[in-house]
């Protein structure tokens, strides 16, 4: 009896196909894995590769962000030392025009002086109404005086607009040290920065170009640029603040020098005006002694003249008493030729004593018209010296205080070098 058997109705392969078939199940699982291998060691390799390169470049980076920063604060340190340069410039000329405001306004007080003293000198009267070298060296100090004014106040003018220069570079420096000072702890933050911080994310377009950025070089440029003109203005505002100071020295010397040329021509008009006093009372003396003298030689003359007339009376009355001789009496005897010759005379005598009396008071008149004058000249000289001395007094103003020289070459030396600024600070 036969035994029934059931199979598949698929067709049924050969032994041949069975191995033909393991060795090509064989085969691709060896590619499998094969390929399998050759990505894990390629992804490994790749792996490593992208974290070296990926590690390299963020220290890259970070060196380059602590060298930005390190450049960030070398330049902010420059500015700020240019910073605190231009304040401490801002601040001594800031004194320097101060001071020189101040010297203006001490000018009025020379000003006043000299004009008072060209007006006391003006009210001279007579002849001692001159020209001389007093009013001459007054009127230069007067322009002097105002020359040193005008260039005080240009140098104030240009001191004034210095600083607001400096103002404006001292903007710019903050700005720059600020936006430096900004940018340093922005880049300091991102240094700071790792892949396992919480607040980095992804960014919409972090490879733009930013709006308003600059290039490197044209940033390095911009920064040289605002150092150079700090530097710049430093050196003009040092100039500037010598050129002040030059010209207030300058102006004081010249005014010193004015002043005591002044003085010395004051006391020299004052010598003058005192000898000529002293002459011109002498002669006031003399004149009066002559005029005494004169006036007695008149008195004298005209006692003579008075003794001549009786004389002449004398000598006429015998002339005509003897006319009354009689007869052959009545000669021209030596008598009567003496008597004429007397009478002659006598009326020579009185002409000549008239004569000499109309002369004498006429010197008389003359020497008291010229003591006229002289009482004149010689009030219009105390007139003259009172005003001149009153000028000297009123000047002494201008030897006190700040408008006086130094005590000694050493005092001097110290006030051009200051030297007393130097040892406070």
């Amino acid at each position: 009896m036969s035994r029934i058997t059931y199979e598949k109705p698929l067709p049924h392969i050969g032994l041949d196909d069975w191995f033909a078939k393991q060795w090509e199940l064989q085969q691709t699982n060896d590619a499998r894995r094969t390929d399998a291998f050759n990505l894990r060691h390629e992804s490994r390799q790749l792996r490593n590769e992208t974290n070296i390169k990926a590690d390299w470049d963020t220290y890259h980076n970070n060196v380059l962000l602590g060298d930005r920063v390190t450049e960030l604060d070398r330049w902010k340190a420059m500015l700020e030392s240019c910073l605190k340069r231009i304040d401490k410039e801002m601040g001594s000329l800031k004194d320097e025009k101060y001071e020189t405001e101040k010297e203006i306004e001490s000018l009025e007080i020379p000003l006043g002086v000299i004009a008072e003293c060209i007006s006391m000198r003006d009210n001279r009267q007579g002849s001692e109404l001159t020209h001389d070298e007093g009013e001459t060296e007054l009127k230069k100090e007067l322009c002097v005086v105002e020359e040193v004014k005008k260039v005080l106040v240009e140098r104030c003018q240009t001191a004034w607009e210095k600083i607001n220069v400096l103002n404006e570079v001292r903007f710019k420096l903050n700005m720059h040290i600020s936006d430096k000072q900004e940018a340093i702890e922005i880049d300091k933050d991102q240094l700071n920065l790792d892949k396992n911080c919480g607040n980095i994310s992804f960014k919409t377009d972090p490879l733009r170009i930013v709006k308003n950025s600059i290039p490197y070089e044209g940033w390095l440029e911009y920064s040289r640029y605002v150092k150079l003109l700090a530097d710049q203005e430093l050196a003009d505002t040092l100039k500037l603040r010598e050129a002040v100071l030059m010209a207030r020295q300058r102006a004081k010397n010249d005014m010193l020098a004015q002043h005591d040329r002044v003085d010395f021509i004051l006391r020299k008009r004052i010598y003058q005006t005192q000898k000529a006093q002293t002459e011109i009372a002498w002669q006031q003396l003399k004149m009066r002694e002559e005029m005494e003298k004169v006036e007695k030689e008149v008195r004298t003359l005209e006692e003579s003249l008075q003794t001549k007339i009786e004389a002449l009376k004398l000598a006429e009355t015998r002339l005509e008493n003897r006319s009354y001789r009689p007869g052959y009496e009545l000669v021209r005897d030596e008598a009567e030729e003496g008597l004429k010759d007397e009478v002659m005379q006598l009326r020579q005598t009185r002409k000549d004593l008239q004569d000499k009396i109309s002369c004498a008071k006429a010197t008389f008149n003359a020497l008291e018209d010229q003591q006229a004058i002289t009482d004149r000249e010689l009030e219009n000289k105390n007139q003259s010296l009172t005003s001149d001395i009153r000028c000297f007094d009123l000047r002494a103003l201008l030897r006190q205080g700040k408008f006086a020289g130094s005590a000694s070459q050493t005092d001097r030396n110290i006030q051009l070098t200051r030297m007393e600024k130097i040892a406070f600070t």
